[in-house]
């Protein structure tokens, strides 16, 4: 059977803005080739490049730590909790700014499943209107989803929490049940709802509770 990879991550760059109020990244190089001149035999450099970063840049994952002092960090994130899972696709309504428990299909059918929420806001991403009024998943349906036990929840917005009060009741749920959240998601439109593999993968760090992805889907 043939399948597809499917790309659904932003590409981060040098004084992008993922979240206003956090830092940009800055892009640079630890040795640049024409230093590297210098070391190497004639004909042969090398870059070696240079990245300082907010750990929530760009397509991200959150993992326990984020949110909870004894959840698990990266370090400790189980692969199978981000990669190769059955994915499914829930659209939001067209003209709501919040997913309702209503939106959900039965819990059978999240159960075990990577639950990515398509609402369109990527298409705002890197511009001032991505952090008006965006859209968001409501603390009843972060409770379903617990209950239905979903693998992983996925958004393609600024965040999972309605950002307009300092509260975040979706991530408080979510990860205080272990489940990982992919913020900043794009290219939603390109998946089926069902019929398709989720993969989310961060690097391997103690002490980090979130970290940029690479994330994307294999589509049978």
């Amino acid at each position: 059977m043939a399948t597809r990879l499917v790309d659904l991550s932003h590409a981060i760059h040098d004084g992008l803005v993922t979240y206003p109020g956090i830092s940009s990244p800055r892009i640079g190089a630890e040795l640049t080739r024409e230093a590297s001149r210098a070391r190497y035999a004639p004909g042969t450099e090398f870059h070696i490049g240079r990245i300082e970063m907010s750990t929530n840049t760009g397509t991200y994952l959150d993992t326990p730590f984020h949110r909870f002092a004894d959840g698990y960090d990266l370090a400790a994130l189980p692969l199978e909790a981000v990669a190769d899972l059955p994915g499914l696709v829930v659209e939001l309504p067209a003209g709501r700014r919040s997913v309702e428990p209503a939106d959900l299909p039965p819990a059978a059918k999240l159960a075990g499943r990577a639950v990515l929420f398509r609402t369109g806001w990527s298409r705002h991403f890197g511009t001032p209107s991505y952090a008006v009024d965006h859209p968001f998943v409501s603390a009843a349906t972060a409770e379903r989803l617990v209950e239905a036990r979903a693998a992983l929840v996925g958004i393609d917005s600024l965040n999972v929490d309605a950002t307009s009060g300092n509260e975040r009741p979706v991530h408080t749920a979510l990860l205080a049940a272990r489940i990982p959240i992919v913020e900043h998601l794009t290219g939603l439109d390109a998946l089926p709802r069902t019929g398709f593999r989720f993969f989310a993968v961060p690097v391997k760090v103690r002490g980090l509770g979130s970290f940029p992805v690479r994330a994307f889907a294999r589509v049978e």
